[in-house]
């Protein structure tokens, strides 16, 4: 491996506040454990454009051998995160004066007009059916009524009132974000608590995903783009009483300040055994 410019993460420094997760386009960051962690050689470009983000002063530059930069899996990574994210990881190539990785960037860009789908393993936007099945958007609101009714054997209907839910697949552009309460709901949540639907989900647009597994700048730009084309009314985050759950709590708050919208926040946490703690 040859020596090349890469961060530094002081993990007595970093309190996982996840602030620099959101300010790396190309995914190199995830919060492991309660601290930020560099994932791979691979995604970081070595630039440091989340140094400036961290309030701690956690992270430095230092040159050490490592695997080389792949933009292609950079850009593997970025298509899945939306067009905003997309030029934002081009004007930092370009500001960096990196032509070599700009052209490589465009390249894939150009090759792939339909990267996000292909990303993501769903057919083509172009293909006859319409887009990947399981992110083909749907709004079954009712328009009279958005109370849940008792179905005649005695089991509660769903309160979901729109498809997909998760946060990967859900398009930010879709129509029932419009003056929308959203329920960012952590992916065990549903399962823990038994009156998820009446209590927390009736009446919102909801959006799932898992704090500790996936991957919170995508999670982050997603927020984003969405804060930034509709109007929001307000934003609940139901997570579980584990401290995984609680990194996405600043990821959220971080979009929302960012949008400069004054958008109501509520965190709801549930404990493992079922029960709301707040």
């Amino acid at each position: 491996m040859a020596q090349r410019q890469m961060i530094e993460i002081d993990e007595g420094k970093c309190n996982g506040c996840g602030e620099c997760i959101p300010n790396c386009p190309e995914g190199a960051l995830q919060i492991i454990d309660g601290k930020a962690r560099l994932i791979s050689d691979l995604f970081c470009d070595g630039l440091g454009a989340c140094i400036g983000h961290c309030p701690q002063g956690a992270i430095a530059t230092l040159t050490r051998e490592a695997q080389g930069y792949d933009e292609k899996r950079v850009m593997e990574n970025i298509v899945k995160q939306g067009q905003n994210v997309i030029k934002a990881h081009l004007e930092h190539l370009k500001n960096h004066g990196q032509e070599g990785y700009l052209k490589q960037a465009l390249d894939f860009l150009k090759k792939c007009p339909s990267a996000t789908d292909k990303a993501l393993g769903c057919p083509s936007v172009e293909s006859a059916s319409g887009g990947c099945p399981g992110s083909k958007m749907m709004d079954f609101r009712a328009k009279d009524n958005d109370v849940p009714q008792r179905r005649t054997n005695h089991q509660s209907a769903s309160a979901l009132k729109q498809w997909p839910v998760q946060i990967m697949l859900v398009p930010a552009h879709a129509p029932f974000f419009e003056n929308a309460e959203v329920l960012i709901a952590a992916d065990c949540v549903p399962f823990a608590y038994a009156d998820f639907h009446e209590d927390l989900l009736k009446g919102k647009v909801l959006l799932v995903g898992c704090p500790k597994l996936d991957e919170l700048n995508v999670y982050g730009a997603k927020f984003s783009e969405i804060l930034e084309q509709h109007a929001i009314k307000s934003i609940t985050y139901a997570h579980m009483e584990v401290p995984c759950c609680f990194g996405m709590i600043n990821v959220i708050k971080s979009a929302i300040a960012a949008s400069g919208k004054k958008v109501p926040f509520e965190e709801v946490t549930i404990s493992i055994k079922g029960e709301r703690l707040r």
